[in-house]
């Protein structure tokens, strides 16, 4: 059973997500990649984080608001969002961008201390990296 904390910290966690997701659109990430990666690669890690969650628990909540906002969440929004609120709870977290070649696809995951984190396949093994920030 869930305690009342718990649920307060999951709440608040699915906001910040959720607002995150708004941000990415109202800023025009999708379309300025550039900008996106610097923001990225400059947001730092939290030294005394102000949510004590587990990344479980940070990427549950992304997985969440993207069910609940009103666009179609693709990879490099979530993996964006998710980065930066994994930092913000203190962790070492960095969003990876690759691709494969034939059939052609790219991908964004989210890594913490190297292993990529909510994903379905193995990425290290599907794609090759082009860039982490």
């Amino acid at each position: 059973m869930e305690t009342e904390d718990g649920g307060k910290k999951r709440r608040l966690l699915f906001l910040k997500a959720w607002l995150g997701l708004a941000l990415y659109d109202s800023m025009g990430f999708g379309r300025d990649f550039c900008r996106l990666h610097r923001v990225v690669r400059d947001w730092k890690k939290a030294n005394h984080p102000v949510c004590q969650a587990s990344p479980q628990l940070v990427w549950q909540a992304v997985d969440h608001a993207c069910v609940w906002y009103p666009k179609r969440v693709l990879c490099l929004q979530r993996s964006a969002v998710t980065t930066c609120l994994l930092r913000s709870c203190g962790f070492q977290a960095q969003m990876v961008v690759g691709a494969r070649a034939i059939p052609f696809a790219a991908h964004a995951w989210v890594e913490v201390r190297g292993q990529a984190v909510n994903e379905r396949v193995d990425v290290h093994a599907t794609y090759s990296v082009w860039e982490r920030c």
